[in-house]
């Protein structure tokens, strides 16, 4: 059996997020420095081994004092916590272009399995010849669960900071080479 493996093509792809803000609004943030890489058996991807890698200096929310304030120890603890691992486990086809993806995220050093919606763009072959895939990814956790524990009420005794964090991605793949198991 040959195994294919699929480099991300960062310049294609985004990885976003969006947590409630005094619970009447979202703010959104993303990272701007991440990598993943796609293992399938063939090009059969309920075989694929996923690994994403994001580097949490990259966070921006557009907001320079939020940035800066998302490094400290009570959100992402970037100075012992540089990245946030997800290792992808299993790809469920659940119809011709959607997916369930279960994995492990890693994220100040605790690991906890998540599941994500996963639609199939399409394949496409592009200008120079080189196949590429594209995926679309959603789901959601909980950031406490991850040791992120700001909390804050407001004047009038509202919430802050909402404790569920809303994960979308966009990812473009291009196929490398394919290696015939030993």
């Amino acid at each position: 059996m040959t195994t294919t493996k699929w480099i991300l093509d960062a310049s294609h792809s985004e990885i976003r997020f969006k947590v409630k803000h005094l619970m009447i609004s979202s703010v959104a943030g993303q990272f701007s420095d991440f990598n993943a890489t796609v293992e399938t058996s063939g090009e059969d991807f309920t075989t694929a081994k996923v690994h994403f890698t994001a580097e949490i200096k990259s966070i921006t929310t557009n907001n320079e004092q939020r940035d800066a304030h998302l490094q400290a120890a009570d959100f992402f603890d970037g100075q012992n916590y540089p990245q946030l691992v997800f290792e992808g486990k299993k790809l469920e086809k659940i119809s011709d272009d959607a997916y369930k993806m279960d994995g492990t995220l890693t994220m100040k050093g605790i690991s906890k399995d998540l599941t994500f919606n996963v639609e199939f763009g399409g394949q496409t072959q592009d200008p120079w010849g080189n196949t590429r895939v594209g995926f679309e990814l959603n789901g959601k956790l909980n950031r406490k669960d991850f040791g992120i524990s700001f909390s804050m009420v407001s004047e009038t005794g509202g919430i802050l900071l909402g404790e569920e964090v809303k994960i979308f991605a966009n990812v473009q793949f291009v196929k490398q080479a394919e290696l015939m198991a030993a």
